[in-house]
């Protein structure tokens, strides 16, 4: 019988019994790891391990690993970096480019080194006047061509260290004027605006084999609904945009979405979302993801295959070396 239509999060540094005991009868697609789990790389490669052994597979296990604010393992054990904005904004265009592929491969050797197989990256959001602050920094610039440009060095670099990228946030995130982690955005521009810009950031990256949808109601397109559990807007994603990889929801359990995770958590299935993502480790709340997420549908299971498959698919590279020519191009020693 297929697993559960889900990714988890677990309470703390090491797995519980109880945790364990859910985790081997629920069978979710895979774990996604935050600070609250980390402290050596030592006991983080246990953690990960406890996490495939109570499932019985190898199954993904996930982090958000951008870097600046959002960046759950740091010093001294593994590398600090600029928000990635600051980086993008230091460069000049070339170099930039491959800045971020050398960032995201060096990333990429971090986190398979402890069990990490899966990164919360690229983010194709486009960052505006309007973005707000806990987004904004995130974001790779505001034009179209250099976020696109970005994106497609980060996920290159992730997959060459045999790390899957998950796009996000899908259609775009970066017209919220609110941190969807407390309220619910409302994005107002017209369709047609959002399909030539914001839309069209994630269409370049239609190929991507992992996407996270947004926490956002598109007022021109569907007013009543956020695109998470929207079925207009899954449908324009995997239509218009035409994104045919594994769609996971952003955190269920976010605050834009008010009320039950249960009830989320069933709407986001039935708009057409793969899996749904819950994060705060909450054994409660994850029982109740679970059960109302249901079982992976069949299509389901294919996305997954073919995203897991790239795992295997690493590039040779020396390390030290990259991290040298990384150096040079932030100190500007090399020709960007």
């Amino acid at each position: 019988m297929p697993g559960a239509a889900a990714i988890l999060g677990c309470s703390g540094p090491g797995l519980t019994a109880d945790e364990a005991a859910f985790f081997k009868e629920a069978q979710p697609l895979g774990f996604i790891l935050f600070a609250r789990n980390i402290e050596t790389p030592e006991q983080t490669l246990r953690l990960t391990d406890a996490l495939r052994d109570a499932v019985g597979r190898d199954a993904p296990v996930l982090i958000d690993q951008e870097g600046g604010r959002v960046q759950r393992m740091r010093a001294p054990y593994w590398r600090e970096w600029l928000p990635p904005l600051d980086q993008m904004q230091r460069l000049g265009k070339k170099a930039a480019g491959r800045a971020m592929w050398l960032r995201y491969r060096l990333i990429a050797d971090e986190l398979r080194a402890v069990g990490i197989d899966t990164n919360c990256a690229p983010m194709a959001d486009i960052a505006t006047p309007e973005t707000h602050p806990f987004l904004k920094n995130r974001c790779y610039g505001n034009g179209l061509k250099e976020v696109i440009k970005a994106a497609r060095e980060v996920a290159d670099g992730l997959l060459a260290g045999g790390v899957i990228p998950v796009l996000k946030h899908i259609p775009g995130h970066g017209r919220a004027r609110l941190d969807s982690h407390l309220d619910l955005p409302v994005v107002t521009a017209p369709q047609a605006e959002l399909e030539a810009a914001d839309f069209a950031a994630f269409r370049a990256l239609r190929d991507l084999p992992m996407g996270m949808t947004a926490h956002l109601v598109y007022d021109s397109i569907d007013p009543g609904r956020p695109a998470t559990t929207s079925s207009v807007m899954i449908e324009l994603i995997r239509k218009k945009i035409g994104f045919d990889g594994l769609l996971m929801t952003d955190d269920i359990s976010m605050q834009a979405l008010k009320g039950s995770v249960a009830v989320h958590s069933a709407a986001a299935i039935h708009a057409g979302c793969d899996v749904v993502l819950h994060c705060n480790g909450d054994l409660t709340e994850m029982e109740q993801v679970v059960s109302a997420a249901g079982a992976m549908a069949q299509a389901t299971l294919m996305r997954a295959a073919r995203a897991l498959a790239l795992r295997a698919n690493i590039a040779p590279a020396e390390i030290g070396s990259l991290e040298s020519e990384f150096a040079a191009l932030m100190d500007g020693r090399a020709d960007g």
